[in-house]
């Protein structure tokens, strides 16, 4: 093992720093490969491969990177690398990784730390649609009784805890759900003990002290709470064991035939398993059909390992922040930071993935403000510069204190990851240790001030909180950037790629399709001579043709009938047409909605075209009896236009109009795509209604008042014999469902005819009725609608006014001391103190109550407490009202919020 990975290790690096061209490097011998590598990469690998003998991971090694080396000569694409991982120059010469660790500082003790033995942990990110794939190569190599996923068990979170007690105790549905109700929702995912909200929600702790039925239920659920609900397999966790794997673990034939691990991830680790984290990514899908249609449309092939990391065109469209379906950086919040940072290398890239997070984000107005020479930098010490001058002197990265320790306190990388893991995790032990060393290595090695370094000692572990692991970001960032490059130099292949990705997601694709309008691309109904089964780039032409198979009713067979009897030539008539498809796989159901969809419209009117179906198909089938009894293949097919008469098409009956084209497309394709019928009321609704592409799952409970087009209604009978409904709604940018209890359905039964445009008015939902938990599908339960004319659209006289979007909060405290937002705060600021600025929950609500409230009035952060407060204005400004000031009264206590 240890001879052969040597071997690999220095094949690879000739390759990658020595100038060797890669299929002659996997022939030279190791004397060699080595004559030409520069001495800190010989240097780096020596110390790289001595620390994983020692470990004994040589195996592990040769093992992934044949997986991975196998998966990419099958046209497989991985990720560049994930985590720590990255800071391998043994990963990297054996295309574990794509990225020089040296060149980007990533350190290799980030990933092995050769003063403890770990598992080393090598995620890998893998095309989605090719993920099983790799799994399968493990299973045939390896064995398949050596090879399994890994369980994955769901907890009982809070919410639902609460409701099966009830539910068990026969409470009341109604008191129940009024109850699971107070329960705060979930923060970023995590969900929050019922202990702790009983103590810090007053609305909960008030029910919960004076009710007691509502007491007996949350003690019985904190008991459950945490309790196995569920079990399925990990999204990405593969196990490879030496042996016989039932040896070692229990097995499991979970969903679908995939065999599976009894034990979860942790108990597995602790056995001392192989396990692997194959995780499909969907922008790697994305990148390789983008590659895909490059090399079709422009013959040209895209290596990503060859890609500039200094292309114009790509920091251009990092700069006006078109980063709509790049990787990681299309959120609004990013695309605003992208524009006033003006990216212009790669580092400022790997810095964003990193601060654009909780916590990090109040350092982004200072990095803008250094990169443009608005702000100073400065160094608490000269050898700080060597880790910090990438990022402007801002601490980012776990990396960069880890070499601020070895660089100033003479730290091994040993010692340096021991420091990072002690403060990063608050390990009060280790840190009582590793302090005094860092502070007298300091003073003895680079004759540091000792204040100087317990004041940076205090301020690190503030950053420890924050700082993240540049490895990881530097890997997304990379593969942001090969996003935003085929964005910006192949711009229609890219979008075409991007769209198929979402063809099921008809709401992001609408938001992809006014992207490709914003970059002047047209995006065109189907076409039998243009399209393919996905989207397609139309030539020379900056058009993308919808994929066929994306029509409703028209099934893969028929698609790949279409595309192979084009292989003989775009057809150029009707008689081409269905003289060469076969009437039987291309059926009158896939016909109709081929020429609904706008297929065919080059071959007539759709009226037209549908009158005549059994015209058109009769063609077909008597050209195919000829065929087949011989006649027509005795002659060329120059020849067949004179053995089958023309098609003599009849006028049609009906002449639809374009509404109902646009209702076909509505209804084939999912969205409207040649125009929307609500074009008319656009500037009715832009200023009446809320967009529904606004609406959040934390703006739960919100009030609010939507408008669009009724595209469908659905009609219920409740145990109780009343009728209800659930109609969905659309926009010019998305759709919802909107819920109509009983007694509003009955209020307004004569409003809901579909196509008719509707103005809404309700509350907004997101929750599942089934564990009362926040989801991701947005709601509307509705208190009153009324139909919008056509007339009343056009009458309306445009004011310039907008909706303001609900907060993200309930704020129960400010609703009772103000009816109305009557004070005046113009010229005020908004102070906000937080005595604990690593507390990422309520970091995180700040951030969303400010998101929702957009004006002129400046705020201002006082972090830490008072004898070591920093202060911070951030770059986004609100409008301040008495519900945001109740908001954030609410949240840090009434003294730690000050108008000014």
């Amino acid at each position: 093992e240890k001879s052969y990975l040597h071997k690999l290790v220095y094949r690879g690096l000739a390759w990658r720093y020595g100038g060797v061209e890669e299929a002659k490097s996997k022939r030279i011998t190791m004397e060699d490969a080595k004559k030409n590598l520069p001495d800190d990469v010989l240097e780096r690998t020596e110390f790289e491969l001595g620390v994983i003998d020692r470990m004994g991971f040589n195996g592990y090694f040769l093992i992934v990177q044949d997986f991975i080396n196998w998966g990419k000569s099958q046209g497989i694409i991985f990720g560049p690398g994930r985590g720590s991982a990255a800071g391998s120059i043994v990963a990297y010469a054996t295309r574990i990784t794509e990225l020089d660790p040296i060149k980007y500082d990533l350190l290799f003790e980030r990933f092995l730390n050769p003063d403890r033995i770990s598992m080393p942990d090598i995620d890998i990110d893998i095309q989605d649609t090719r993920r099983n794939e790799v799994i399968e190569y493990c299973a045939q190599k390896y064995g398949r009784n050596q090879v399994a996923n890994i369980v994955t068990f769901g907890t009982m979170a809070a919410r639902a805890a609460v409701r099966d007690v009830a539910r068990v105790m026969e409470v009341p549905y109604a008191d129940a759900d009024r109850i699971a109700k107070l329960i705060p929702p979930p923060v970023q995912g995590r969900h929050i003990p019922l202990a702790k909200s009983i103590k810090d929600d007053p609305d909960l702790k008030r029910e919960y002290e004076s009710n007691p039925v509502t007491k007996d239920v949350i003690d019985l659920a904190i008991r459950l709470e945490g309790t196995v609900r569920s079990h399925g397999v990990h999204a990405a966790g593969v196990v490879i064991a030496p042996d016989d794997i039932v040896k070692y673990v229990p097995l499991e034939m979970a969903q679908k035939g995939v065999v599976a691990t009894q034990y979860p991830m942790g108990p597995v680790e602790e056995l001392g398993l192989l396990k692997m984290d194959f995780l499909g990514l969907s922008n790697l899908t994305i990148i390789r059909n983008a590659q895909r249609i490059i090399k079709r449309v422009y013959e040209t092939n895209i290596d990503l390992n060859d890609i500039p990391l200094d292309d114009a065109k790509t920091y251009e469209l990092f700069q006006r922040g078109d980063t709509t379906g790049v990787f990681q950086l299309e959120s609004a919040g990013m695309k605003r930071y992208l524009k006033e940072l003006k990216p212009s290398v790669f580092d400022d890239i790997i810095a964003m993935v990193a601060l654009y997070r909780p916590g990090p984000m109040q350092f982004i107005d200072s990095f803008i403000k250094r990169k443009h020479g608005e702000e100073e930098i400065t160094y608490l010490h000269p050898k700080m510069e060597n880790a910090l001058s990438s990022t402007y002197g801002i601490l980012v990265y776990q990396e960069q204190f880890m070499q601020i320790s070895k660089d100033l306190a003479g730290f091994t990388g040993g010692q340096a990851d021991t420091l990072r893991k002690a403060v990063g995790k608050k390990i009060i032990e280790m840190m009582r240790k590793v302090k005094p060393e860092f502070i007298e290595g300091a003073i003895k090695n680079s004759n540091a001030d000792r204040a100087l370094m317990e004041k940076f000692w205090s301020q690190l572990e503030e950053f420890a909180n924050y700082c993240f692991n540049k490895s990881h970001a530097a890997c997304y960032g990379l593969i942001a950037y090969w996003t935003a490059y085929l964005k910006a130099n192949y711009p229609d292949a890219f979008m075409a790629a991007l769209m198929t990705s979402d063809a099921d997601d008809i709401d992001r694709l609408s938001i992809e399709i006014s992207e490709c309008q914003h970059m002047g691309i047209q995006v065109l109904s189907p076409d039998v001579n243009e399209s393919f089964s996905e989207f397609a780039v139309v030539p020379g032409k900056n058009q993308i043709r919808f994929g066929m198979n994306a029509i409703k009713n028209v099934g893969t067979g028929a698609v790949d009938e279409i595309l192979r009897a084009r292989e003989q030539g775009h057809f150029d008539t009707l008689e081409d047409i269905f003289t060469r498809i076969n009437p039987r796989v291309v059926n009158k159901k896939a016909l109709e909605s081929l020429i609904k969809a706008g297929a065919l419209d080059n071959f007539g009117d759709r009226s037209t075209l549908l009158d005549n179906m059994e015209n058109l198909l009769g063609f077909a089938n008597r050209v195919q009896k000829e065929r087949s009894a011989g006649q027509v293949g005795l002659f060329s097919d120059d020849t067949i236009d004179d053995m089958v008469p023309k098609i003599a098409l009849e006028s049609p009956s009906v002449k639809y109009d374009k509404q109902e084209q646009l209702r076909w497309e509505r209804e084939l394709l999912g969205l409207y795509l040649s125009e929307h019928p609500l074009k008319m009321f656009e500037t009715y609704l832009a200023e009446l209604t809320m967009p529904i592409d606004a609406l959040k799952p934390e703006m739960d409970e919100k009030p609010v008042t939507v408008g669009g087009a009724l595209l469908d209604i659905r009609e219920i009978t409740t145990k109780k014999g009343q009728k209800m409904a659930f109609a969905r709604l659309a926009d010019l940018k998305g759709e919802l469902e909107v819920v109509l209890f009983p007694s509003v359905y009955q209020q307004t039964s004569g409003t809901w005819d579909k196509d008719k445009v509707l103005l809404v008015k309700g509350k907004i939902s997101s929750r599942d009725y089934q564990t009362g938990d926040i989801g991701q599908e947005i709601k509307i339960i509705a208190d009153e609608a009324r139909e919008i004319t056509l007339v009343q659209a056009e009458a309306y006289e445009a004011r310039g006014r907008t909706v303001r979007l609900p907060s993200t909060k309930k704020s129960t405290r400010s609703r009772k001391s103000t009816s109305k937002d009557d004070s005046d705060f113009t010229g005020k600021k908004l102070f906000l103190r937080v005595q604990d600025s690593g507390d990422e929950v309520q970091l995180t609500t700040m951030k969303n109550i400010l998101d929702t409230s957009v004006g002129n009035n400046e705020v201002v952060l006082v972090l830490g407490k008072p004898e070591s407060k920093q202060i911070i204005k951030l770059p986004s400004k609100v409008q301040i009202t008495n519900h945001l000031i109740g908001e954030f009264k609410e949240l840090l206590g009434t003294t730690n919020v000050v108008i000014q």
